[in-house]
Order: C-alpha cells, then structure tokens, then sequence
C-alpha cells in the first residue's frame, strides 16, 4: 500500500509535544521505514512549512520531506477535485479545495490517505478512495 500523507499527520509527528503513540503516527514511521511508499504533493509541503517557525526548522523539513515521491497535480486533477467537492456539497458535506484535490491524487495514483482529519471519513463516504484505518 502507498500513501499519500495529509498535513494533519505530518504535524502530528514533526510535534515536540508529540503523539509518538497514535495510530497515524506509528503508520507513518512504518511506512518511512520502507513498510510503505510515502508521497506528498506541494499543497501539502506549503501547509507544513506553515505551520513551523524558524529557518532552522525550515530547512530540516525541506530535507526530510524532499526524500518522498512528489506528486504534481495537472490541470485534470484540478477539474476532477472540483467535481469531487461538488459531488460532496451536493450531499451535504463540506470538504475543503485542498482536502478535494487530496482525493482526486489518491483516486488517480490508487493511493491510501493517511491523516487525521475527520472531515475525509465523511467524504469517503460519498465519493471513493482508499481512506487509512477503513476496511
């Protein structure tokens, strides 16, 4: 299985506070082990160069995070991810751009999305993709 890791994940492990227990975490180090292939794509990266302040911290996660496979979204992802968003507005669930786009890369490489982010459970439920932890 490859994955595709949501910002929510990352944050939760680049934490000094830390979750180094939680489910998403433990998959995430297992699969950098080389249980799994990792990809990120550059919404992703921007989100977690965002969140951590410091050209120190900057310049670390540049080069862990330049180890994975990088997804680049054309301008097919971008029509599909709107697509996917409406469906799930249509519906009645909200999901974000990022969150849509997220889906269309994980449904067009076969991907399993890692993260945390409740707001995927309730579009897996509209739209298919392989979502982490659902069976």
């Amino acid at each position: 299985m490859s994955l595709l890791v949501d910002t929510s994940v990352w944050s939760l492990a680049f934490r000094r506070d830390g979750h180094p227990g939680a489910p998403e975490v433990v998959a995430l180090r297992a699969a950098l082990q080389g249980a799994e292939q990792v990809f990120t794509t550059g919404l992703v990266l921007q989100e977690v160069l965002q969140g951590f302040a410091g050209p120190k911290n900057r310049e670390q996660l540049v080069e862990r995070l330049s180890a994975l496979a990088f997804l680049q979204p054309d301008k097919q992802d971008h029509m599909a991810a709107a697509d996917i968003r409406n469906v799930c507005r249509r519906r009645g669930i909200q999901i974000g751009t990022i969150d849509a786009l997220l889906i269309q890369l994980c449904q067009r490489y076969e991907l399993t999305l890692l993260t945390t982010d409740k707001d995927f459970q309730a579009a897996s439920q509209q739209v298919e993709f392989r979502l982490w932890g659902t069976a």
